[in-house]
């Protein structure tokens, strides 16, 4: 039996959870969509770049409010070559294995972006190579309209 002061209600309700990702998020994610760009952040204090972008400096705590481009050509800074498959949470299937997957610092940008690597060639994953972004063909506006960075030859 419930107590007075809890209130206790049961259902078979299905309650989908979506949370919003701001006008940050938001704008990196449209560009991601609609231009295929990477979109970054400018400090006016320190003058560092982030991607995605965020409101405040993590450096200076200044605001920040200058939306700018990146490259989106970069370099691998840390990496691991993944070998045990399981089911990935956004998309419900499994992720074939093995599979790639690092810190990539983008050019323009002083932050480091991760994502998946692909693993046509394993020899040629490693610290400090150059890589690009492998877009989706059909985009929706998350992170999965990036397929996965390729290792430039």
């Amino acid at each position: 039996m419930a107590r007075e002061d809890h209130l206790v209600i049961t259902s078979d309700k299905v309650q989908p959870f979506d949370y919003a990702v701001g006008l940050y998020g938001s704008k990196f994610f449209k560009e991601l969509k609609e231009n295929k760009q990477l979109v970054g952040v400018k400090c006016p204090k320190c003058g560092k770049v982030y991607v995605p972008p965020k409101k405040v400096c993590g450096d200076c705590f200044a605001e920040m409010t200058e939306f700018v481009e990146v490259g989106n050509q970069g370099v691998i800074m840390s990496y691991t070559i993944v070998r045990f498959s399981f089911i990935n949470s956004e998309t419900g299937e499994q992720k074939p294995v093995p599979y790639g997957y690092g810190f990539v610092r983008l050019d323009g940008a002083d932050n480091m972006f991760q994502h998946y690597i692909e693993l046509k060639d394993e020899s040629k994953i490693k610290v400090g190579a150059r890589v690009e972004v492998v877009f989706a063909e059909e985009r929706h506006g998350d992170l999965n309209d990036i397929v996965h960075f390729r290792v430039l030859d």
